[in-house]
């Protein structure tokens, strides 16, 4: 059985029901792709849109389909 959260990653309805039934590592590969999606698409963690966007790629990631990358993506090459 994967290990779980510690605690709800946020207050409320949604981050309780992330720390009910997302694992340690789940939440730390949406961590990780909220880093790229951040630079990506250079959000800013102020604005109202970006959150709202983050929100619902998170929701996809989490619950839906999380292999998908933003349109555009190009992963980083080997050095």
């Amino acid at each position: 059985m994967a290990e779980g959260l510690e605690a709800a990653p946020f207050p409320g309805e949604k981050g309780q029901e992330i720390y009910e039934k997302i694992s340690k590592q789940a939440w730390q590969e949406w961590l990780n792709k909220q880093t790229m999606l951040i630079n990506e698409c250079r959000l800013a963690s102020y604005d109202p849109k970006a959150r709202a966007f983050l929100a619902e790629e998170r929701k996809k990631f989490l619950f839906e389909n999380h292999d998908q990358m933003p349109e555009g993506y190009v992963p980083p090459k080997d050095l």
